[in-house]
């Protein structure tokens, strides 16, 4: 009996909520809304250096990983280095705050690293009220794709205004000021000194890594490149080389796959990406010479779909670099205190 009138209490529950769902699902959906609307992944990280890698991937599809992004938090600055396609929209999910971002620096000018600029731009517009143009720095070329966003998004500009007002979307923010800039110091401010190098992504050129310097912490990012020794030149006695990354031999798969099903081109695209990407094992090398601490690889390229293909992208890399490597994934935090020589990860 016992039983039978608790299967008669669970029967009646279940049919309570059922009956009453759409007051439950509201309910529900409100706290799980308001929680995540507090969260605030930039509060209080402690005074140094902060990467969050908000893109680890390539124009290869990926269900997880974005396109290229990576955010830079140092002091009151917030840089985005790159915004490829779903990567701002991702870091905006995982409770980082846009309104504050400062500038966005571009290494090159491929889609997979420009796709996503209209988000940053919307998030940092609407989020804080900007009055002012969203910095948009990079080399030759950079000032025309600003041009071409604000071509682009004049309308939406308009939209925006007229629907939330001068409070929210104020005329004068909803556009980009593009700026090409030569090799050297890209951005000097309350503490940040971040400096573009030219790297070999021929026929990209130019093509740009960055070293990012913070209260004695540095990190380096290689932008895309073929192995280069201007690389290891900016990365000496760095603390973190931030390193692409491309493994041939999990490449040839996918040629091999491509081909045989007919699909010459993108076959032949598979092949001709080999020429200017680096191998894991040629950045392990590079971050050797350079004496860096540790080795972080991003715009992993092929696609992984789980841990289990690490040591075969990897390949002999381990044997090349004494020092920790780590294969980026979207939502990766790296904090670099001030003071300091650790190198704390955790996720957004």
């Amino acid at each position: 009996m016992r039983r039978l009138g608790l299967i008669l209490l669970l029967l009646l529950l279940a049919a309570g909520l059922w009956w009453n769902r759409v007051a439950v699902g509201e309910r529900l959906y409100a706290r799980a809304a308001a929680s995540r609307a507090d969260r605030d992944a930039l509060r209080d990280p402690g005074d140094g250096l902060t990467l969050l890698f908000c893109g680890t991937g390539t124009p290869l599809p990926d269900p997880d990983r974005a396109e290229s992004c990576l955010a830079v938090l140092a002091g009151p600055n917030l840089i985005l280095i790159d915004a490829g396609d779903g990567a701002v929209r991702k870091l905006a999910g995982k409770g980082v705050r846009l309104g504050g971002l400062d500038a966005v620096l571009l290494t090159h000018l491929h889609s997979d690293h420009v796709e996503g600029l209209a988000p940053a731009l919307l998030l940092r517009w609407t989020g804080s009220a900007a009055r002012t143009p969203l910095p948009l720095i990079g080399p030759p070329g950079t000032a025309q794709v600003a041009q071409g966003y604000n071509l682009m998004l004049a309308a939406d500009a308009r939209y925006r205004t007229a629907h939330h007002g001068e409070a929210i979307a104020p005329t004068g923010g909803g556009v980009f000021a593009g700026r090409d800039a030569a090799p050297g110091v890209v951005w000097n401010a309350a503490g940040l000194l971040i400096t573009a190098f030219a790297v070999n992504h021929a026929p990209v050129a130019p093509a740009w890594g960055y070293r990012i310097a913070y209260k004695g912490r540095v990190a380096v990012v290689s932008g895309d490149t073929a192995a280069s020794a201007a690389v290891a030149q900016a990365a000496r006695g760095a603390d973190l080389l931030i390193h692409e990354a491309l493994q041939p031999g999990l490449v040839a798969g996918i040629t091999r796959g491509l081909a045989a099903s007919g699909q010459a081109r993108t076959a032949q695209i598979t092949r001709d990406i080999l020429n200017y990407h680096t191998t894991p094992e040629q950045a392990a090398d590079l971050a050797a010479r350079a004496g860096v601490r540790e080795l972080v690889l991003t715009h992993i390229a092929p696609p992984l779909p789980s841990r289990l293909f690490h040591p075969a992208f990897l390949g002999d890399a381990p044997s090349r670099f004494a020092g920790p490597i780590r294969l980026a994934d979207d939502g990766l935090r790296l904090f670099l205190p001030a003071g300091s020589t650790r190198i704390e990860a955790g996720k957004l």
